[in-house]
């Protein structure tokens, strides 16, 4: 699938603003001074704007940053999928267009981990430190259950007909988690989540998961760097209902041991299990975890 309309339908952002980049507009949102800057990468259907309430948070000690990869959210079209190398190339011209100076600290969320990761290998002197939003991993097919593995995850995406269908509860589900946001951005947010531009490209960068796993699988580990990985062992009322307890069982177990995998590969590493709240919702139930585990990377990636 690909995301194709006019940039002239773009929907326009009520905050933030533009980059341009090989001809093309990043819609970026900054805020706060000093660094490490603290970098958010969304998951797949995420926006940069899903994360402003931590932004907001994290802005008040460092600069954080907000943005949609091209393609996605409020920045210009492109076909998708993408590699995790354009995006990862896109992420930094970004950061360095903006005067944004590195070394950064990363946030990924979900699909954000592989493009984090891409990031890490190509750039891992521009990598001070990663806090992991239970985020996907390259060696995920080898810790879930088949009915889990990458291939099965791009199989299960709605189609166009369901999607229609789920509109009105995506909407529901949009004002409720987005409650405490200005109203302004409020507003116009929750419109555009549930507008055909931003639902299928929610859906097309979910298409070459396995794809983007194999092509990290020929990069290195993760640069030893200070790493906290929050991860979410409570369950998605959605999920339970499409698939087995089981199945759900075993996912968790297997996202637990991939980021306990990930920590242990780095000398200051640290896991920490959130069990009061579902994978989507994570950064808007627990915002006090998350900002809490990016102050304890910035103080670690500042020591010598």
């Amino acid at each position: 699938m690909t995301n194709s309309s006019t940039s002239s339908a773009r929907l326009a952002p009520p905050i933030g603003e533009f980059q341009e980049i090989d001809g093309r507009r990043i819609f970026v949102h900054r805020s706060g001074s000093g660094g490490p800057a603290v970098v958010f990468l969304p998951g797949a259907g995420a926006v940069g704007l899903d994360y402003f309430g931590v932004q907001q948070q994290v802005s008040q000690f460092t600069t954080a940053v907000l943005y949609d990869r091209g393609g996605t959210g409020y920045s210009d079209p492109l076909p998708l999928p993408r590699t995790a190398t354009a995006v990862a190339t896109e992420l930094r011209e970004l950061l360095r267009d903006q005067n944004i100076a590195a070394p950064y600290i990363l946030v990924p969320h979900s699909l954000g981990g592989f493009y984090a990761h891409r990031f890490a290998q190509l750039y891992p002197q521009d990598v001070a430190g990663l806090v992991w939003l239970d985020a996907f991993h390259r060696d995920w097919d080898d810790s879930m259950p088949p009915a889990a593995s990458l291939a099965a995850l791009e199989q299960m995406m709605p189609d166009l007909e369901q999607l229609e269908e789920m509109r009105p509860a995506l909407r529901e589900m949009s004002a409720e988690l987005l409650a405490d946001y200005p109203e302004h951005i409020r507003q116009a947010l929750i419109d555009a989540k549930v507008s055909d531009e931003w639902t299928h490209a929610g859906i097309a960068e979910r298409t070459k998961l396995a794809e983007l796993a194999t092509e990290l699988r020929a990069g290195p580990n993760i640069p030893d760097v200070p790493l906290v990985a929050l991860s979410v062992v409570g369950t998605d009322p959605a999920q339970q209902a499409l698939t087995s307890e089981r199945t759900l069982q075993e996912m968790n177990d297997g996202r637990t041991r991939l980021d306990a995998d990930l920590v242990s590969a780095v000398s200051h590493g640290e896991q920490r299990l959130i069990s009061d709240t579902s994978h989507h919702r994570l950064c808007f139930d627990r915002p006090d975890a998350v900002l809490q585990a990016i102050r304890d990377v910035l103080d670690r990636a500042a020591r010598p």
